[in-house]
């Protein structure tokens, strides 16, 4: 049996400040437009043409319904027979219905087994109908499913790569219905930022300003300015968003650490600092080994078998990576670069993050996926 504790050993790192630059990003990846938004679809459906991979009927009821009926509306008549197929599959069908899409246009859907069917690979989806939040049907979706993965299986040993039983179907729904909003009447358009900055939001509202000559935008918030469509003497609030979506600015971000414990993951913001601070890490190992004795009684002599319990236990400490000094306005990325040159672990630099955080030299936000 070995027994892992962990104790500190002194690890310093020397590093020096130092600022990136800025970098530029557009107006439109930074924001919302107020009513230029999607919405999401779903549909039950029924996937034909498996392999033998479809859904069992004994396990799985709704699909032989939803079967009867499909094959009912097609003018055949299956009440009271008993079939048994296993080369069709229940489905959810869900897409998204994007900003402004018009009637007769395609868009992509998701396609998902919810019985017990174990691939939809090389399956066909029947004509499904999307309904939106409000019960209405926005688009209908038919054709061959791609599936995300590939099963095979023989009488002793399955193998499954993937999620077979999950696929798409590109370009496959065709809107049928639009969603009723006029775009044209606004007024004013509001601008929600994807990340709430007061800094970036001051930029927006001075950028836009200096487009127009004219004062034409408004911060209401930390995520919302406002633009006025008539100051702008735009024609359309689309001809003031096609001026303005491509301005370029420099967004400002809360500094924010995030780690991902599980895959040993590391992702560390541009404007994270760290106070001057001490950390220690290492770990020492304990090995602790049983080895029983037996011990029995001579042929033939009165007595009993006895077990004579022996342990050997030993500590093994593990070297030391270095020593040198952190200083105060280090960056996060620095010391990571140190600590790796340094030949530590991502979980135990992970810990070393922990650590700096809990002791209030790490400036920014932790997050812990």
């Amino acid at each position: 049996m070995i027994r892992r504790i962990f104790f500190p050993l002194l690890i310093l790192i020397f590093a020096s400040a130092g600022l990136a630059q800025a970098q530029t990003v557009r107006l439109k990846d930074l924001v919302e437009f107020d009513g230029v938004r999607g919405n999401d679809l779903v549909g039950y459906g029924l996937v034909v043409g498996l392999n033998g991979t479809g859904d069992g009927i004994r396990n799985a009821p709704f699909t032989e319904e939803i079967m009867a009926s499909l094959l009912e509306r097609l003018g055949v008549n299956v009440t009271g027979e008993a079939f048994r197929p296993r080369n069709v599959a229940a489905v959810l069908v869900t897409a998204e219905l994007p900003a402004f899409a018009r009637a007769g246009a395609r868009i992509d859907v998701g396609v998902s087994a919810i019985g017990d069917s174990t691939s939809l690979l090389g399956g066909t989806l029947i004509m499904t109908p999307l309904n939106g939040a409000d019960g209405q049907i926005y688009a209908v979706a038919q054709g061959t499913i791609i599936a995300g993965g590939v099963s095979a299986e023989g009488d002793g040993a399955r193998v499954v790569q993937g999620v077979p039983t999950a696929g798409s179907i590109p370009a496959g729904a065709r809107v049928e219905r639009e969603v009723e909003f006029d775009f044209t009447s606004l007024r004013s358009l509001r601008l929600a930022l994807r990340n709430p900055d007061f800094t970036t939001a001051a930029q927006i509202e001075s950028q836009l300003n200096r487009e127009f000559g004219r004062r034409v935008a408004n911060m209401l918030d930390a995520g919302t300015v406002e633009l006025d469509i008539g100051a702008t003497g735009a024609r359309s609030p689309a001809h003031a968003i096609g001026r303005i979506e491509n301005i370029a600015l420099a967004p400002q971000t809360r500094a924010r650490v995030v780690v991902d414990q599980r895959s040993g993951t590391i992702v560390i913001g541009e404007e994270v600092r760290i106070s001057r601070v001490a950390v220690a890490q290492g770990n020492l190992t304990l090995r602790v080994e049983e080895e029983p004795l037996v011990v029995q009684p001579n042929p033939f002599a009165p007595g009993e078998t006895v077990i004579v319990p022996r342990t050997r236990a030993a500590i093994e400490e593990e070297p030391g990576t270095g020593l040198a000094e952190l200083r105060g306005g280090t960056t996060l990325s620095e010391l990571v670069a140190g600590l790796n040159a340094l030949g530590v672990a991502p979980n135990d630099m992970i810990d070393i993050l922990k650590s700096i955080h809990a002791a209030g030299a790490l400036h920014a936000e932790f997050v812990i996926n």
